[in-house]
């Protein structure tokens, strides 16, 4: 468990919602903000992040969208502890299982959700400058492949239900041949840090039993301007609504 002076508290979301993160370990950025913008999740309904650290991304959608029911599973004792903490101060309603997502307990393999979303580490084991904090290395690089991600979340998705997750464009080709058998409609919205950039990390959508054709859209530009020029925010007006205000991320309708 990490100690008080260990942490710091940042807000989120405008302030609506606020984290206790450890001040030298894994530290959540925009990702799983972003990523949970682009769940269109609806009242009533459940989901489940694997792999959920101190639990930024599933509490951002808790915090947007009211009587959702949240579920997480982290590896990592700490971090799971800490996402219990973080759900507990914002009042919101998360249970959380600390377990491998290799090796589901029966808490949780007895349960199916609407949504499933992940950030799976961002660098294949091994493939990265090892973090000197454990915490962090084993979020940029652990051990389980893409496609344990992929068959894990479609084992828990209800019929019809989606996956959404964020990764490198990098590994666009592992999660595709990850998903194929498994989950349809593939959607991939590549994100570009400026205009004229290529993109550098995407999110992937796919549902399950989804039937319809494949579909890249035109990618996300999140900052104004071709370079940053100065110590000051600079995302463009959609990116900023979902950052600071809750917005959902602007995708096509669902199929």
């Amino acid at each position: 468990m990490f100690a008080d002076d260990q942490l710091t508290q940042n807000a989120f979301l405008g302030g609506r919602l606020t984290l206790f993160q450890p001040r030298d370990g894994y530290r959540a950025g925009v990702d799983p903000v972003l990523l949970a913008s682009a769940v269109p999740a609806r009242a009533g309904q459940s989901v489940l992040e694997l792999g959920c650290g101190a639990g930024a991304a599933v509490l951002s959608l808790l915090t947007r969208v009211g009587g959702v029911r949240g579920h997480g599973v982290e590896l990592q004792p700490e971090y799971a502890d800490l996402a219990r903490r973080n759900a507990a101060q914002n009042k919101l309603l998360l249970d959380v299982t600390c377990a491998d997502l290799s090796a589901l307990p029966d808490e949780v393999r007895q349960q199916r959700f609407n949504h499933v979303i992940a950030n799976p580490p961002y660098y294949r084991s091994g493939a990265h400058s090892p973090a000197r904090d454990i915490g962090r290395s084993v979020a940029l690089g652990g051990a389980t492949p893409l496609a344990t991600w992929v068959e894990v979340a479609a084992r828990r998705l209800l019929p019809k239900g989606y996956l959404h997750v964020i990764q490198r464009i990098d590994r666009l080709p592992d999660l595709i041949s990850a998903c194929t058998g498994r989950l349809g409609s593939l959607e991939v919205l590549p994100l570009a840090a400026r205009p004229g950039r290529a993109p550098a990390l995407m999110i992937l959508r796919a549902r399950k039993e989804g039937k319809s054709p494949f579909r890249l859209h035109a990618p996300q530009i999140l900052h104004h301007g071709d370079h940053h020029t100065a110590d000051v925010e600079s995302y463009v007006p959609e990116i900023r609504a979902v950052l600071r205000d809750g917005a959902i991320l602007n995708w096509p309708a669902l199929r």
